[in-house]
């Protein structure tokens, strides 16, 4: 029974929850790249390259095998797009997070009774 409260405890830690909304927000994200790359970057790089489709570029080895580069190509291109989006997201996170740390502590503000207390221990040591 430890075991199963243990792993209760583990996936209920907010950095578990946040990974787990970070990877399914990370899938979409690639299905919008590739979207992006194979319909609308890689057309007109075809079209500049004389009607070349990027998808149908391979070497064929034999009837039934065949090494698809164009679509590997495909595939460098979406994951650049992808480490470039997140090398900036990250930049920015982290240029806020020094912003934070670099401003200056508010000092503490007294409550109305926290002063009221404290005007009535200097009345009391008089």
């Amino acid at each position: 029974m430890s075991l199963l409260k243990e792993f209760k405890d583990f996936a209920m830690r907010g950095n578990v929850i946040d990974i787990a909304v970070g990877v399914v927000i990370g899938a979409a994200f690639q299905s919008v790249v590739n979207s992006l790359v194979a319909d609308i970057i890689m057309p007109p790089i075809g079209m500049l390259l004389q009607g070349v489709d990027f998808v149908h570029l391979k070497i064929q080895l034999n009837e039934t095998v065949a090494i698809s580069y164009g679509k590997f190509i495909q595939s460098i291109i979406s994951f650049l797009i992808v480490a470039f989006a997140i090398f900036t997201m990250i930049k920015v996170m982290n240029a806020m997070r020094k912003k934070e740390k670099e401003r200056p502590a508010q000092p503490a503000t007294k409550s109305d009774e926290a002063l009221l207390l404290t005007e009535i221990r200097d009345l009391l040591k008089k």
